[in-house]
């Protein structure tokens, strides 16, 4: 994290933190409150052939106010079709976050396949505004993304989806709701222990 660190305080860019998860109908489960005895039930719909994704970008800068930036995407469950964001998808999700962040990111994320595809390495060559740092191998607790996707699934668990438009207006709601509230992504980051600090006057 240090040479990323370094080179955003160096050129006054944004680190940028990307994740992604999915979510179905089935929704998840939390613990609740019910009568002695009685396990409460919640029935939901059958399966669906549709499945929502959603690629996220926990954004900070020193001295500026953190941003959540994300990309739904829908796939359908069929067979031979996408299941996951391509890395034309994940570039056009950064350069959205370079025009509305008004500068250049440094990009911390996994060592997922998509992200190490040679045209997302290509663009990346081609752009100066652009520079990628990959997270250690199987370190979830240092991407304050993954505590974005804790906030969403507590508040959308136990709750039964009626069609999959309903699943989205949720997933919808609670991500702007994250949005609107930049402690929330602070807090976000701070569950990592990371700290962005400002650049050292020379």
């Amino acid at each position: 994290m240090a040479p990323g660190k370094r080179l955003a305080a160096a050129s006054g860019a944004w680190i940028v933190f990307e994740d992604e998860a999915g979510f179905s109908m089935t929704p998840p489960r939390a613990r609740t409150w019910g009568r002695r005895g009685h396990t409460p039930v919640i029935r939901v719909r059958g399966r669906s052939r549709r499945r929502t994704s959603v690629a996220a970008l926990c954004c900070y800068k020193a001295g500026e106010k953190s941003r959540l930036i994300h990309r739904p995407r829908t796939h359908l469950l069929l067979k031979g079709a996408r299941k996951s964001f391509s890395w034309q998808d994940y570039r056009d999700l950064l350069v959205r976050a370079h025009i509305q962040l008004d500068g250049p990111i440094v990009v911390v994320w996994d060592n997922l396949n998509t992200h190490l595809a040679a045209g997302l390495k290509r663009y990346e060559a081609e752009h100066d505004w652009l520079t990628t740092v990959r997270l250690p191998p199987y370190a979830p607790d240092l991407n304050p993304v993954e505590a974005v996707w804790s906030l969403v699934r507590r508040a959308m668990a136990n709750t039964a989806f009626t069609t999959p438009d309903d699943l989205d207006r949720k997933l919808r709601s609670e991500l702007r709701r994250i949005q609107l509230r930049p402690r929330l992504i602070d807090g976000c980051l701070t569950a990592t222990r990371l700290a962005i600090n400002p650049p050292t006057p020379p």
